[in-house]
Parts: structure tokens; C-alpha cells; sequence
């Protein structure tokens, strides 16, 4: 019994075994090394075309980070020459505000008494101006002695120069000589934004002294912010002035900001590092100082392997191409993928090189048929 059993089983395997051998011999062929064989049929079907990867001049992309300023030329610090105490004042950190908008009211006597001497030093200018004038016609007749004529001229000058200089000190107060009387003398003096901005401090409130050389308010020119970046000793030599570069933040990195390189900073900082002054071609309000911010820099590289765009495929998030290592076998092989320039794709990887042999053409088409596991 236990013969015809064994005998039975013999019988069946080799069945089996027929079987198996009689598998369609032009399947595709996948094993998990990232391997695929294709038939003759399947690569002519397929457009498959075989190259080298070329050495090109590809551009390069310098990755840079830094802040939004303002440059020192674009933040004035409001103060008031003769101090005083403050009556009136609206602004808050954040206000935009307007050239010649008011920023405070200041009140103190000595305004009062700085009013009162420039009037009264133009009237004795006018009444010396008067005299010297009448001695002028005199000594012009020989009338007056040149002594008394020389001394109203002096007296004149005199008055002159006492008057302009205290019109000068009026004028750092905003207060229009032109203009000023005995009927509108005024114990307060108004302080007007010099620039369009944002008030970036505040440090006064109503019913506050302040000295001269106390600062009132800080305010920013925004219109005219720039990036500065820092960029590593090594790589300085690939940026220079003029040179374009391409900013976003983390926030929103699809918003993309277009600044040229306006200054480099040769002396390097603890990180040996160089600061890269960028100016924005055009003003946006999201840009606020001390922003954090990226930037992408194009350079000329050197030489560097690249193929056509059309090689390279993308798979669940990793760049790869197809490297022909025997007939109608190819390797999916991860590279690193860089610039794109005139229909070449910058490539870096250990596995590939110029003698490399790939599949230039069609390279999705060979991806689908990886993926769906060898069945076109």
C-alpha cells in the first residue's frame, strides 16, 4: 500500500514540475533589488532610447538665510533740542504714519522766551538797519564821520546775525519765523514725522519731561527694508553685486521675493561667515524687520554630470534613474537631483558616471512598468 502511495506522489510532482516549465517565457521580470528584465517586444513598445550622461557647465543653486532690516539710513530716532514736557501724543508701536503727520505736542516756557527775544531782535534789527541808512546817506554827504557810519554798520550786522541764529534754533522747534508775531507766540511747540513709516517705539506718554537728549520715537522707512544674509567663507566667491537672488519664508515658502545683491561684507563674523546685503526690487508689507528669511542664489558651476530631464523619474518622494546593466535589464538608481538647464537635469550619485549607461528616454514608461510589477 505505502508503494502505490509513494508511487502516486512521484506521479504528482513531476506533473508539477511539467507545469511550471510551461510558464509564458516572455513575462516581465522584477526582482526586490529594484531590478526589471524586459522582452525585445517590451523595449521596442516601450520607446526606450540608451545614452551616456554628459559633463555640462549646469547652474548651481547657493542656499542662504537671514533677516529683514532696515537700514540705519531708514530709522530716525524723533527727539526735541530744547526738551520739555509732552501734551499731547496718539501714536502706538505698529501706527503707519505720514510725512508731516503729528507725532506730539510739547510745551515748555522757554518756547515762550525763545519767541520773545527772535521778535525782539528783529525790531532792533530793523531799527539799526534804519540808522545805518540814515548814516550812510549822511557820510555819502560828508555830514556824518566815517567812525559813527562804520560803527552802525557793525550794530547792523551785529542784530543781524543775533536774529538768524535765533531763527535757526525756532526752526528746530517747527516753528515758521515767516509767520511769527507778538499775536501768536505760543507756549507749545508740534513734532511732524520727518519720513513715511511704522513706529517701531514709543517711550513718552502725556504730562512726561523730556530732556534733549532723550529719544521719543523710533521710526522706520519700510519702503526701503533690505535682506541681509549670511553666507560661508566657502561659497563668497560664487555670489557677487548685482547678482539676483530669490527669497521666501518659512511661513509661506511659494511667495517668492526677487532682491539683488547690493553689498558683500568682506570681513567675516565669529561663524566665519560674510553678511550679503540684498535689496527687495519691490516692497511688501509681509516683509517686517527681524523677519527670518531663505534665499536661493544661481551660480555657474563647474562641470558636473547631468542628463535629460526626460531620465530622471520621481517614486514616493526619491529622484532615480535607470542604469542598463545587462540586456534588456535595468536598475532603478537613487540620485541626487540639482539645477535644471536647457533640457539637462544635474544629477549626483556614487553609481553613475559619464560611461554610465541609461535610459535617456521614456524613463516613466519603464517606471509604470516597475510599479505594476512587470505587466505592460
Amino acid at each position: 500500500m505505502k508503494i502505490y502511495s509513494i508511487t502516486i506522489l512521484s506521479l504528482l510532482l513531476l506533473v508539477s514540475c511539467k507545469e511550471d516549465k510551461k510558464e509564458p517565457q516572455n513575462k516581465t521580470e522584477v526582482n526586490p533589488e529594484n531590478s526589471i528584465t524586459l522582452t525585445n517586444d517590451q523595449v521596442k513598445n516601450a520607446g526606450l532610447v540608451v545614452g551616456n550622461p554628459e559633463e555640462k557647465n549646469v547652474k548651481g543653486i547657493l542656499e542662504l538665510q537671514g533677516t529683514v532690516t532696515v537700514p540705519p539710513k531708514s530709522v530716525v530716532s524723533v527727539s526735541i533740542p530744547l526738551g520739555g514736557y509732552i501734551r499731547k501724543t496718539d501714536l502706538m508701536a505698529g501706527m503707519h504714519i505720514r510725512k508731516g503727520q503729528l507725532l506730539a505736542v510739547v510745551e515748555d516756557m522757554q518756547y515762550i522766551q525763545l519767541q520773545q527775544d527772535y521778535l525782539t531782535a528783529k525790531e532792533k534789527f530793523q531799527l539799526a538797519k534804519s540808522e545805518y541808512d540814515r548814516q550812510k546817506e549822511l557820510n555819502a554827504k560828508k555830514a556824518s564821520s566815517d567812525k559813527l557810519f562804520e560803527q552802525t554798520a557793525t550794530e547792523m550786522q551785529t542784530q543781524r546775525i543775533y536774529m538768524a541764529s535765533l531763527a535757526q534754533k525756532l526752526a528746530l522747534l517747527n516753528i515758521n519765523v515767516k509767520t511769527l508775531t507778538a499775536s501768536n507766540i505760543s507756549k507749545t511747540v508740534a513734532i511732524t514725522s520727518p519720513i513715511n513709516g511704522l513706529v517701531s517705539k514709543v517711550n513718552v506718554n502725556v504730562g512726561k519731561y523730556i530732556a534733549p537728549t532723550d529719544m521719543l520715537f523710533e521710526l522706520l522707512e519700510m519702503s526701503d527694508i533690505v535682506l541681509v544674509m549670511n553666507a560661508f567663507e566657502k561659497d563668497i566667491h560664487l555670489l557677487s553685486v548685482g547678482q539676483t537672488v530669490t527669497a521666501f519664508t518659512n511661513a509661506k515658502r511659494s511667495k517668492k521675493y526677487t532682491a539683488k545683491i547690493a553689498y558683500i561684507n568682506q570681513s567675516l563674523n565669529d561663524d566665519r561667515a560674510a553678511e550679503v546685503v540684498c535689496k527687495v526690487n519691490q516692497y511688501d508689507s509681509a516683509l517686517i524687520p527681524g523677519l527670518f528669511i531663505n534665499a536661493e542664489a544661481e551660480y555657474q558651476n563647474e562641470k558636473a554630470i547631468a542628463v535629460p530631464e526626460d531620465a530622471v523619474v520621481r517614486w514616493q518622494g526619491k529622484f532615480f534613474v535607470f542604469a542598463v546593466t545587462g540586456n534588456n535589464q535595468y536598475k532603478m538608481v537613487a540620485v541626487e537631483p540639482g539645477t535644471t538647464t536647457d533640457g539637462f537635469r544635474q544629477i549626483k550619485s556614487s553609481a553613475i558616471d559619464k560611461s554610465s549607461k541609461i535610459v535617456t528616454k521614456n524613463a516613466y514608461t519603464l517606471l509604470m512598468t516597475f510599479m505594476n510589477g512587470g505587466d505592460q
